[in-house]
């Protein structure tokens, strides 16, 4: 689908996208992974990247489009008309209010990369999910935060509540 060049699309691309994978079978957990990448695809698409065709005044479209193939595999592709930079993780200070987007994606995905091979045209593509019609995959798939939660911390079963309290008389 054309997106307007700006965030006034986000909201209907992120909406279609979910109507339609649900139409679709997808499961819940996949399609909520899913919006958010095409959310972050887009912004990045919108800040970093020029609307496509010979639109330098930004009030152009980048494209959308997200599809499940015969194997089950779930894509989502961003387009744009390319930019001063090629999409790379960041790696922003703790302050940074931005910078994070690409992390998210790889930390969500299963693969990303970018395409170039179309004159004036960069495609970020993402594979969500490998398989979105296997009912197992899709209840076991781990959740974003198990995802990039670090170690469980060891037991602390040996400390008392009490205790901290002491030189509190």
């Amino acid at each position: 689908m054309a997106v307007p060049h700006g965030p006034a699309g986000v909201g209907e691309a992120r909406h279609r996208m979910r109507d339609q994978l649900r139409v679709g079978g997808v499961s819940e957990a996949v399609i909520d992974d899913a919006v958010l990448i095409l959310s972050e695809l887009l912004s990045n698409a919108c800040r970093h990247g020029r609307p496509l065709g010979d639109d330098m005044a930004g009030d152009g479209d980048v494209r959308a489009a997200w599809r499940v193939d015969t194997r089950g595999c779930l894509t989502v592709e961003v387009t744009d008309g390319g930019g001063p930079t090629r999409p790379v993780p960041a790696t922003p200070s703790v302050t940074a209010h931005g910078g994070r987007g690409l992390n998210i994606i790889s930390a969500l995905a299963d693969d990303w990369g970018v395409r170039d091979d179309a004159p004036g045209e960069v495609t970020v593509w993402v594979v969500v999910h490998k398989d979105v019609r296997s009912e197992g995959e899709a209840q076991g798939q781990r959740t974003f935060a198990t995802r990039v939660a670090s170690r469980a911390p060891a037991s602390m079963s040996d400390l008392d509540f009490a205790d901290a309290f002491d030189d509190l008389g």
